[in-house]
């Protein structure tokens, strides 16, 4: 960062802090004092809301994305004028400002200076970009993902050795609700809607998407996963030194554990309470408790907790109340009927109160079990690791709420999974500038926000755009808060070439 940046930055900081003080002075009038506030229009000063679109394409530049993908993807007979790259990042770029859906693209095409921080002279419309998305076939798509798969590991070289020590695979499916009556592939799902069945293959240390598969909504959870799983595998197997699969009791797909095993791919799944699993754990004697790790360390005074309305309701009304009394664990060999060997299974009992008006009607256990080839594990911390896969639902939930990548914008499966699997890039992409960022806390920081936070802090920034010469320069408007470490990571891109 310029001294010249670094001054003004603490000088804005101090012009802030100073507003934001607290200093206890008494008003005889509302703070909001603004009256006949007159608008005008600017016709020199050219301004966006999305100052920090230019530093991801300087990111997606520096990747080699753009290259890979008119390489490898064959879309148009003709570039008039627009390439599949152009078309591709257009769709990532609307969801990087925070649209929606495509027709949210024809506020981008005003957006003058939104276009210069690009140097586009033009965008493709929300027509044009919905009847690209019709054009993809299922190995059009394919071939995207491992495009996109192959520019990943070109970043994640970027990375020191401890990060590939270790990779978490994790699995899931979810049910994505459609009105939609003409939309082909939909089905029923389970639960009895109607819309598709996305699965979602991912890396558990940057939540980046590795596959995304859209499939018919009366599939269930676990059709295709080991195909997907067995492509994840390949992609990480060369560069991490050790794999985890995980997921839940969907994807315990005994057939396979024979062939993960042979190939040195470690896996926690939790097993359904089948009646002979039940039936082994009721005649086990040697019980340990199991104890839960804490959240977290409260690092200044503990508050007073407030009361618990919803156990208050749950009360009064005379609702039936499950309430855990203990957990314990134990562990016993087992080989399901598709294996060649036995593996290891965690059984978790869970002791419950049946209570009414805080009167215990009745008492119950459960059992929880988990099957792993994992030999160097303890118990308790295979009960853990699988516990942990409930942050993948979270990466789900991110896709579909942040990202918007589950919209469904066309009428056909396979327009709808392009879709999906190039909105999710703006998820990745987020991955890839914490993976990039030199400071390594605000890296791990961008990593674990979710997507609409991210926006606000690097993207949805009021930026002023100046085209002179060869140059764009991007002036930001206004205080941001991380501007050391952003233009730091704006001076990393300048000499990163990731091409190869």
């Amino acid at each position: 960062m310029k001294r010249k940046y670094r001054t003004i930055h603490k000088r804005q900081q101090r012009e802030i802090e100073c507003r934001l003080a607290n200093k206890g002075e008494v008003r005889d009038r509302p703070m909001f004092t603004a009256r006949r506030t007159q608008y005008e229009l600017s016709d020199r000063i050219n301004a966006t809301c999305h100052g920090g679109i230019g530093a991801i394409h300087e990111m997606v530049v520096a990747t080699g994305l753009p290259q890979a993908i008119d390489k490898k993807i064959e879309l148009l007979k003709a570039h008039k004028p627009y390439h599949e790259s152009d078309h591709i990042m257009n769709i990532c770029y609307n969801v990087m400002t925070g649209n929606d859906a495509i027709e949210d693209l024809e506020k981008l095409r005003i957006d003058t200076a939104y276009m210069n921080a690009l140097g586009a002279k033009r965008i493709p419309d929300p027509t044009t970009a919905g009847d690209f998305l019709r054009r993809f076939m299922k190995k059009d798509v394919n071939d995207l993902q491992d495009v996109f798969n192959e520019r990943r590991i070109a970043v994640w070289r970027t990375q020191d050795k401890d990060f590939f020590k270790h990779a978490i695979l994790q699995v899931d499916a979810t049910i994505e609700r459609t009105d939609a009556e003409c939309m082909e592939g939909i089905d029923i799902s389970y639960k009895g809607e109607w819309g598709y069945a996305p699965l979602v293959v991912s890396l558990a240390a940057t939540r980046e998407p590795l596959y995304i598969e859209n499939r018919s909504g009366n599939t269930t959870s676990e059709t295709n996963a080991p195909y997907w799983l067995d492509k994840a595998i390949a992609l990480v197997k060369p560069y991490f030194k050790k794999i985890h699969l995980r997921g839940d009791t969907a994807y315990s797909l005994t057939s396979e554990f024979d062939k993960w095993t042979e190939n040195d791919v470690l896996f926690v799944f939790g097993i359904d309470a089948m009646p002979n699993l039940k039936g082994i754990a009721d005649g086990i004697k040697d019980w340990h408790v199991l104890e839960r790790p804490v959240k977290y360390t409260i690092e200044t005074e503990p508050r007073q907790k407030p009361e618990n309305v919803k156990q208050q309701i749950v009360q009064e009304r005379g609702y039936k109340d499950i309430v855990l009394e203990g957990e314990s664990y134990a562990e016993f060999d087992y080989q399901p009927g598709k294996c060649n060997r036995s593996y290891r299974v965690v059984v978790v009992k869970k002791d419950l109160s049946i209570e009414q008006h805080q009167i215990s009607m009745w008492k119950e256990v459960r059992y929880f079990f988990y099957i792993s080839n994992d030999t160097e594990m303890s118990a308790q911390e295979i009960v853990y690791f699988s516990n942990d896969r409930c942050d993948h639902e979270n990466d789900i939930e991110q896709l579909r709420n942040g990202v918007k990548a589950f919209s469904l914008p066309t009428n056909t499966l396979e327009s709808n999974w392009a879709y999906m699997v190039i909105a999710g890039l703006a998820w990745t992409l987020k991955a890839w500038m914490g993976l990039i960022m030199p400071c390594r806390q605000t890296g791990h920081e961008i990593i674990r926000m979710e997507f609409k936070r991210y926006l606000k802090e690097f993207v949805e920034i009021p930026a002023q755009v100046l085209r002179t010469g060869r140059r764009i320069v991007i002036r930001l408007l206004q205080y941001m808060s991380r501007a050391p470490e952003y233009f730091k990571f704006l001076d990393i891109l300048k000499s990163l070439r990731l091409t190869s």
